[in-house]
């Protein structure tokens, strides 16, 4: 009982770990990365669709992205939700290919994206936590239950917090990877 419990406490802060690297990669560095337009939502045919379904995306350049549809008739709503977005990306259009030139971000721009991850790092963490006080209170309503007793009870509390530990740590790794791109000039 307290195996399974800890197996699905791991699987969940991996989730919000996945969760935390999704959301960083959308965030803009000076480089140009797909993961940045990627998950951008498009009126593709009055339905919300993620970029990623309708085009190809690459980026050839240090500072380019560009994004191939594989419908020509979805360039023009796949350029209207790039210019929609906060991203602040103009998109220029051959009638073939969107080209999002990345420009460099200012000093302030950099400053304001490393709270952004510094927030998003903290949601991860509130969420791995969250997760290890749930368990914790199912061990304790199992040890109330006499389903497993106290010496048990503390050993799975133990195991408990070292999963969590393991995963605010992978957290705070991102975060300090990410913040280390933000700044990188």
């Amino acid at each position: 009982m307290v195996d399974d419990a800890l197996v699905e406490a791991d699987q969940r802060m991996k989730g919000a770990v996945r969760a935390l690297e999704d959301d960083l990669g959308a965030i803009r560095t000076g480089r140009a990365s797909p993961a940045l337009v990627e998950r951008l939502h498009v009126e593709y045919y009055g339905t919300p669709t993620e970029l990623q379904q309708l085009a190809s995306i690459s980026a050839p350049e240090p500072r380019l992205i560009t994004v191939k549809p594989f419908d020509p008739g979805s360039l023009k709503d796949i350029e209207r939700a790039i210019q929609g977005s906060d991203l602040g990306l103009t998109p220029n259009n051959d009638g073939k290919i969107i080209r999002l030139n990345i420009p460099p971000l200012t000093e302030e721009r950099r400053h304001d994206l490393v709270k952004v991850v510094g927030g998003r790092a903290e949601e991860a963490r509130v969420a791995v936590r969250n997760v290890r006080r749930d368990v914790q209170n199912l061990l304790r309503d199992l040890e109330k239950d006499k389903d497993i007793s106290e010496d048990e009870l503390r050993r799975g509390e133990e195991r408990l917090q070292k999963v969590t530990d393991h995963h605010i740590e992978a957290i705070n790794e991102l975060s300090q990877r990410k913040e280390a791109e933000v700044l990188e000039v």
